[in-house]
């Protein structure tokens, strides 16, 4: 689990119009992130 103010690990993933963004590029800049669990699994 992350906390507030704690660093992130590197990643890249591509947004909804298949470009790439990665941890690097959010250096300095605010960030909300969304992890959605798979439908019908646990938590």
């Amino acid at each position: 689990m992350i906390t507030t103010g704690e660093k992130i690990p590197d990643f890249c993933l591509k947004d909804q119009s298949g470009s790439s963004i990665c941890s690097g590029d959010l250096t300095g800049k605010w960030a909300v992130f969304f992890i959605y669990v798979k439908d019908s699994t646990p938590g």
